[in-house]
């Protein structure tokens, strides 16, 4: 796959998520998917169209499909390795479960633990498909740490469906689960494109370009939400593509690359899971404590704190591919981290203090 392939099936997917998503919200008002801000943790203010999502998965799909029929037609046809197709037919099964339960709720909202069930098909699906992590990297010595499958089958399920509510957590401000689903996609990419992995490329590829359609039309003040069909997709899809062959099997620290590149929201919802049962709450009970909620509560506007997270997961996602470029860079790396987590809390305290003193 070279370049000009990488950017037509980016494109693609831009453009098709771009089209769709107007011709979504129009069925979302129609079908009354609707989402008003009756709770106090909503940030908006007033009723705003779900489902959108579904434009992002179509902007996908079609993308992929597109990049398929054309090398049928031109004779260039890459021949895939098996191992590759099973996962690939794993991942989009367990996208059409993700998807009812997604579109479903968006149109009559469903009991959380019935989208867990959902997600926990959705995974078994994709585990039976050949997806695994079964294995770590020894990051002092290099040597491989292989599971047996009753410890690789559950740690798999628990990572797929883990990164499922994790995208879900961090939809809470226009625009912000969009925006850092395209960063780790991106990230995807440019780390499937360092290992020249071919297979992965055009997943992440056509993942990024969906998403990044979609934002324009999400970004704050939003015209459409995700919804349950967008941000379950994205997190399982991710999830999935993040320990699908290669990325996992070249990278030096194998599992450390997705958990970095997916660091905001994989840390932001186990913080959350962690302030619930202390509290002795559901951890699937939703409250105003995530970091989003937090930054715009201390007075920052809505684009203000999505931006500073923005900014966070690409300084993640570069983490990514400077791991798999050399252990020593990781030093660096956290050095420019502390520094950006000093910097952001200084300034987050500042606003507040600002805030205080125009009271």
């Amino acid at each position: 796959m070279n370049y000009i392939e990488i950017i037509e099936v980016l494109v693609v997917a831009f453009i098709a998520s771009f089209l769709f998503t107007p011709a979504i919200r129009k069925l979302a008002i129609k079908l009354n998917a609707i989402d008003v801000p009756t709770e106090k943790r909503r940030v908006h203010t007033k009723p705003i169209p779900r489902l959108g999502g579904l434009a992002i998965v179509l902007g996908f799909i079609i993308s992929l499909l597109a990049h398929f029929i054309l090398e049928i037609s031109s004779g260039d046809i890459v021949e895939y390795d098996l191992i590759f197709k099973n996962q690939l037919m794993g991942l989009m099964l367990g996208i059409l479960i993700i998807e009812i339960a997604g579109i479903w709720d968006d149109i009559k909202p469903i009991k959380a633990w019935t989208k867990l069930l959902f997600q926990i098909a959705a995974a078994t699906v994709v585990v039976g498909f050949g997806v695994r992590i079964d294995f770590i990297t020894n990051p002092f010595n290099g040597a491989m740490i292989y599971f047996p499958n009753y410890i690789a089958i559950p740690l798999t399920m628990i990572w797929i469906v883990g990164i499922t509510n994790a995208i879900n957590f961090i939809d809470g401000l226009d625009g912000l689960a969009a925006g850092t689903a395209s960063i780790s996609s991106l990230s995807l990419l440019f780390i499937s494109i360092f290992w020249s992995d071919y297979e992965l490329i055009f997943l992440t590829a056509a993942l990024a370009g969906a998403t990044l359609g979609f934002l324009p039309f999400n970004f704050n003040p939003a015209k459409i939400f995700m919804g349950e069909a967008g941000s379950a997709f994205l997190g399982f899809t991710l999830g999935t593509i993040s320990i699908m062959g290669m990325i996992k099997s070249y990278a030096t620290l194998a599992i450390v690359i997705p958990l970095v590149v997916l660091g905001l929201p994989i840390f932001d919802t186990a913080f959350a899971i962690i302030r619930r049962l202390l509290k002795g709450q559901s951890p699937m009970k939703a409250d105003r404590g995530h970091l989003h909620h937090r930054l715009v509560d201390s007075g920052l506007t809505q684009k203000q704190a999505v931006l500073i997270l923005y900014a966070i997961s690409a300084v993640l996602g570069l983490a990514g591919l400077l791991i798999v470029q050399g252990m020593w860079k990781i030093i660096i790396l956290f050095v420019i981290i502390m520094i950006f987590i000093v910097a952001g809390r200084k300034f987050v305290l500042d606003m507040s203090n600002t805030k205080e003193e125009e009271k």
